[in-house]
């Protein structure tokens, strides 16, 4: 069992910056991937970003550029760098960690406000 901390969410005026982390309790080292998934109100959960065990990155279109995900196996933390942020990006962010055999856990999320 992995459990997964986020934080670093807050309210931002639009064209600011946040920087989310996702602390595990145990190693990352070996998770398939770990993501960051958001979900505003009304709306499904999406994927936001991707990072693969072997260090590759995904973003979805919306947010290239502008979000950038990391990791530091050492720390266990995973990062979320957004960097421009709109209005629509306003969600509660998840973090998700996808291991062997299908074994995944979720984060409780952490709130991003983006609004002036």
């Amino acid at each position: 069992q992995v459990q997964l901390v986020e934080s670093g969410g807050g309210l931002v005026q639009p064209g600011g910056s946040l920087r989310l982390s996702c602390l595990a309790s145990g190693s990352i080292a070996s998770a398939l991937t770990m993501d960051w998934y958001r979900q505003a109100p009304g709306q499904e959960r999406e994927l936001v970003a991707r990072i693969t065990r072997e260090g590759g990155t995904q973003h979805v279109t919306s947010v290239k550029g502008r979000f950038t995900i990391s990791k530091d196996d050492d720390k266990n933390t995973v990062y979320l760098e957004m960097n421009n942020l709109k209005p629509e990006d306003t969600a509660v962010y998840y973090c998700h960690y996808w291991g062997w055999g299908n074994v995944e856990y979720w984060g409780q999320g952490t709130q991003v406000t983006v609004s002036s």
